[in-house]
């Protein structure tokens, strides 16, 4: 998978993410996922999380943000994480502007994996946690075109390049060819586009 960084700019997804998560109330942040195992407020401990990773990462600045498994630990949210992610989002989109970037060799989660690769995962990660986000707290998603375009290349040759049935995260769910883009993405992800918050 390769991603041409003058056309694809994490920006505009990074915003996607920043106004969904602005619109989450304190009363949703307990509130289940489609993650497993994972509230509201873990998965905005985790896009906190990651956007840091990643922005390292694009920097070639390894270390132990980039070090650490995302599997190390429950993600959680600080008391100050309403001005926190929308800085690190922007801070991520800021750092893959750089053609450097997107060059070389670079690590994430503790893999080391080529520029290129690593952003086309954050992208792949802002666009289906996105989702996950949306669905849970009941918001309107629609992601950036560009990003859902390389998160889905990304999933869709992992599948090719694995058992047709295991994806990046999980089993894949099918979903009908001609499903719009994101559905035919969340379900290369292991997640089932139709789910909603239990009753």
């Amino acid at each position: 998978m390769t991603a041409d960084p003058a056309t694809l700019d994490l920006g505009p997804q990074t915003r996607v993410l920043a106004r969904l998560a602005e619109g989450v109330s304190d009363e949703r942040l307990a509130d289940p996922t489609p993650c497993p195992d994972l509230a509201v407020r873990n998965l905005l401990g985790h896009l906190a999380g990651l956007a840091v990773a990643f922005r390292d990462a694009a920097r070639k600045d390894l270390g132990a943000t980039t070090d650490t498994s995302p599997e190390a630990s429950v993600p959680d949210i600080g008391p100050g994480w309403r001005e926190e992610l929308p800085r690190v989002l922007g801070e991520l989109a800021a750092a893959w502007r750089d053609p450097a970037a997107w060059t070389g060799m670079t690590r994430a989660g503790g893999v080391d994996l080529p520029g290129e690769v690593a952003g086309a995962v954050v992208a792949d990660e802002l666009v289906v946690h996105g989702w996950d986000l949306a669905r849970a707290t009941g918001q309107e998603y629609a992601p950036d075109p560009a990003a859902l375009g390389a998160a889905y290349g990304l999933l869709a040759a992992s599948a090719e390049e694995t058992d047709r049935d295991e994806g990046m995260f999980g089993p894949v769910v099918a979903v009908p060819d001609d499903a719009p883009l994101l559905d035919r993405a969340v379900g290369l992800s292991g997640r089932d586009p139709g789910w909603t918050p239990p009753a």
